[in-house]
């Protein structure tokens, strides 16, 4: 009798080490009938297969069953009110394309009509961020639309947008696959929402450019008349520059009433003009082109402008450091504003003389200067104090 008790213990025991010596069970087959029960660690994973669930409801206390893993409420609740979209719109003469992600496509015509279809479309959608590209100005209703209606909108530069969609992949170009790039490129980027500009910038922001546009058919239209040997064209050529003359004296006009109506404007203006090198032109340009002024850190705004230099380097080699991007309206004021202060005598002249002494290149040192400008009307606006070499910080002074 007690041979035959041992002999039961022997098997049980056998039996308890054959099944503590089965392979580690395979994630994949969980859920399968008379799979092995895995060992979770207690942190939820939304990416593991969940497998068959049984109607059967588990025994209190016990966080798993037979038909494996149970998804955890914050994981379902995430799915359930996960509803945010992020939008692209590609905009073209004729027509606006867009992509929801997640979600779907839409069209409608670039009209006053067709905007109104697509603010009313993303207005019942909880937006997170809609992006555009710039396009020569053809977004700007589209823009002010969506601003109008609490619609988060970027206006991103088309090369960055088009690099974004190329390394995504995507190297066919249609209306509809640059709209899903740019819903892609919002949801992975965030760009930052522009803010909405009030009236008053926008007049002031139209008159600046109509004034470049005017100065530059004046441009074209004097390096006509110099190659032009027949009398009456030159006589038409001409009578069209003394015109754009006029037009040019009007839209001035127009540009110092649009300052004088707005106090802010006209205090920050003065501010800006006490700068040796940034006259009017260049005080106006930066009152419509540039509100950020006075609200950054150095270092970013300059980067916004353009003026930061980029490394190009690899290895042991060591490039040449260049400026490209940015908004070059701005950066091309500057630049006229540094080639003027760099004749004057003061703090400002010293420290492009120092560049130039330095062996730097007159470009080089007009590009530091300009980003030096920048800096001092930056601590201008920022402290409401004209600009005074001797009670400003040597850096920014420039001695």
């Amino acid at each position: 009798m007690a041979a035959k008790h041992r002999s039961l213990d022997r098997a049980s025991t056998m039996e308890r080490r054959a099944r503590q010596t089965v392979s580690p069970p395979v994630t994949k087959t969980v859920g399968e009938l008379r799979s092995p029960r895995p060992v979770f660690s207690s942190t939820v994973d939304p990416e593991q297969s969940t497998g068959r669930r049984p109607a059967a409801t588990p025994p209190a206390g016990k966080p798993h069953d037979k038909g494996g893993r149970r998804r955890s409420s914050t994981f379902s609740e995430v799915l359930v009110m996960d509803d945010a979209c992020f939008v692209g719109i590609d905009v073209s003469k004729r027509s606006l394309d867009g992509c929801c992600r997640p979600g779907s496509t839409f069209q409608h015509d670039n009209t006053p009509d067709g905007i109104a279809a697509v603010v009313k479309l993303l207005a019942a959608r909880t937006v997170t961020l809609v992006v555009v590209e710039a396009t020569g100005g053809l977004e700007a209703p589209l823009v002010r639309a969506l601003q109008r209606a609490d619609i988060p909108v970027a206006v991103v530069n088309p090369r960055q947008a088009r690099d974004f969609a190329k390394a995504s992949g995507r190297l066919a170009k249609t209306d509809a696959i640059d709209a899903e790039a740019l819903a892609h490129f919002a949801e992975a980027i965030r760009p930052e929402p522009r803010l909405l500009s009030d009236e008053q910038t926008q007049l002031l922001d139209a008159l600046v450019t109509r004034r470049g546009q005017l100065i530059a058919m004046r441009t074209m239209e004097q390096n006509r008349l110099g190659s032009c040997f027949d009398d009456r064209m030159r006589a038409d050529i001409q009578a069209h520059i003394d015109w754009l003359n006029g037009r040019l004296d009007h839209t001035d006009r127009d540009l110092a009433e649009a300052v004088r109506n707005n106090p802010a404007w006209q205090a920050r203006d003065r501010l800006l003009q006490s700068i040796p090198g940034i006259g009017k032109v260049v005080s106006q340009t930066l009152l419509a082109a540039l509100p950020e002024l006075g609200a950054l850190a150095s270092r970013p705004l300059t980067a916004l402008v353009g003026l930061a230099p980029f490394a190009d380097d690899s290895g042991s080699r060591r490039g040449k450091r260049r400026i490209f991007g940015g908004r070059a309206e701005v950066r091309a004021k500057l630049y006229m504003a540094a080639l003027t202060a760099s004749r004057s005598n003061g703090a400002l002249g010293a420290f492009y003389q120092r560049l130039v002494a330095a062996g730097k290149a007159a470009k080089v040192a007009l590009v530091a200067l300009a980003r030096k400008l920048l800096t001092i009307a930056n601590a201008v606006a920022r402290t409401r104090q004209p600009y005074d070499p001797a009670h400003l910080p040597l850096a920014l002074a420039g001695a």
